[in-house]
């Protein structure tokens, strides 16, 4: 692991240190996993731009999916 500096508002600080101590770990640890989950969100946000712009550069045609209809369970109606 790499030590790193970085600067933080006190309120952030305060909340992050109370959400720390609630979990029963560290800033440390409570920071690392927060940086996590935001990069794991900024690769699913990159996914989910390429299926779009890849829809808006050949959208579905009519009738490409109705071979799949049958398949379909919608569970009790």
């Amino acid at each position: 692991m790499k030590v790193i500096q970085m600067t933080i508002d006190e309120p952030l600080l305060d909340e992050v240190d109370r959400v720390a101590q609630d979990l029963k770990t560290t800033r440390s640890a409570f920071i690392r996993s927060a940086l996590q989950l935001a990069l794991r969100r900024h690769v699913v946000a990159e996914l989910e731009l390429r299926h779009a712009e890849g829809y808006t550069r050949q959208p579905v045609t009519p009738g490409e999916f109705d071979t799949w209809e049958s398949e379909q369970a919608w569970g009790e109606q």
